[in-house]
């Protein structure tokens, strides 16, 4: 498969800089780079934008005319899809399911729901503990039944055709950092799709630098045969070799905290101060559990000093807005 004939619409605003980030660098005594994947624009950017640059391009070439799918509450994939959905002239429906242990002021009527609302998506709630895969078969089947032709992304957009966003992330970080390498890369791990569709990239382009995903949701054992799973099935899809994937895939399940999308301290610190160094918006379910896991790993020397890290920013700051109550 050659990557570059992959149909694909333009959304993301590319590539997205890389940028030092000094003053966090100077206080950890550790050379930190950015890649600002919350500017790849789309109704406040983010990683999934460039998943749904494929994923918009297949339900096109599919016949579609409405977008389902599924997230929490304040899903940054669900805003993103409301917004790729508005831009191309698709209805769209998200399915959205209660998360345990969040905020109850602001959480239900700020945040990505708010911008979910203005893009035009209709919002179906689930009550805690309905399964998503089961609401939303059963919803497309429904709307089969009335002559609609329905295009499901699943969670995070994360399956083969969504990776290859990050795929393409993978070649233009590639091509960023050839004169400037950086000795490991720093992402938050959660649906499995931005980390498998980098490591991708990064073989294809014979990229050695290692990818640690930071868990939002999951020990590492199940975070790793995850991520393994779907790099699987995105290698072979691009004709590449697959027997040693495993060997690629690294994650450290020791910042979530009681759950996905529930706060921590360390999270909220991170955000904080990122902020206040570097004018940086980070956010508490994602990127700022990631953030706390790099701290931290840089702070007791589990990460070596004198090395250069790079932290991929996927973007999420909209949910500030819905967590103001924890800060």
């Amino acid at each position: 498969m050659q990557f570059s004939r992959i149909p694909r619409v333009t959304i993301s605003h590319n590539p997205t800089p890389v940028e030092s980030m000094p003053r966090l660098s100077q206080a950890l005594g550790c050379d930190i780079w950015i890649k600002r994947d919350d500017c790849t624009g789309l109704a406040g950017g983010g990683n999934k934008t460039r998943k749904l640059e494929y994923l918009i391009a297949d339900a096109q070439k599919q016949g579609a005319d409405i977008l389902l799918t599924v997230g929490g509450i304040q899903s940054n994939h669900a805003r993103q899809t409301a917004a790729a959905a508005a831009k191309f002239g698709f209805e769209c429906e998200l399915i959205l399911e209660q998360v345990s242990g969040t905020p109850t002021e602001n959480y239900h009527d700020n945040g990505n729901l708010l911008l979910n609302q203005l893009c035009g998506a209709q919002i179906i709630e689930l009550a805690e503990g309905q399964s998503c895969d089961d609401a939303i078969n059963k919803r497309a089947d429904e709307l089969k039944a009335q002559g609609r032709r329905p295009y499901i992304i699943p969670m995070g957009g994360s399956n083969v055709i969504g990776s290859l966003g990050y795929v393409q992330c993978a070649l233009e970080l590639s091509e960023q950092l050839k004169d400037n390498p950086v000795d490991q890369i720093v992402l938050a791990s959660g649906s499995a799709g931005t980390q498998a569709g980098l490591i991708a990239g990064l073989i294809l382009a014979n990229n050695h630098t290692p990818v640690l995903g930071i868990n939002v949701s999951r020990s590492s054992s199940e975070q790793n045969t995850k991520v393994t799973a779907l790099l699987v099935e995105i290698l072979d899809f691009l004709g590449l070799d697959s027997s040693h994937a495993s060997d690629y895939v690294h994650t450290n399940g020791d910042y979530f905290g009681p759950g996905y999308g529930i706060v921590t301290e360390q999270a909220n610190d991170a955000v904080k101060r990122c902020a206040s160094l570097e004018g940086i918006l980070l956010d508490p379910v994602y990127t700022g559990k990631a953030m706390a896991g790099l701290i931290d790993l840089v702070t007791t020397n589990q990460i070596d000093k004198s090395s250069r890290q790079l932290f991929l920013h996927t973007g999420g700051s909209p949910a500030l807005f819905a967590y103001r109550s924890t800060f």
